[in-house]
């Protein structure tokens, strides 16, 4: 009963290690993505990723995250949120 027991907890730690390593992706580059990828980072919708890519348009590609305050709706606090998420 023991190695039953066993060999279930294996498979769900397996299956929880299979599913933490899907959620896994690459940094999304803001001087590249287009809206729609854009819209997937948390704090930002379809309008502000619009807006990310006017911005990158009109001023210049974002060097850092910080950068990124330069979009109207787009504040430290949201750069947090999305820190680890993107790439430049």
């Amino acid at each position: 009963m023991k190695g039953i027991i066993q060999g279930i907890l294996l498979a769900l730690l397996l299956g929880l290690s299979s599913v933490a390593l899907a959620q896994e992706v690459a940094p999304i580059n803001v001087n590249t993505a287009d809206a729609e990828l854009l819209a997937e980072l948390p704090g930002v919708g379809p309008s502000r990723a619009q807006a990310i890519i006017e911005e990158r348009e009109a001023n210049g590609n974002f060097e850092n995250a910080e950068d990124l305050t330069r979009v109207s709706g787009i504040g430290p606090a949201t750069v947090e949120a999305f820190r680890d998420q993107v790439d430049f």
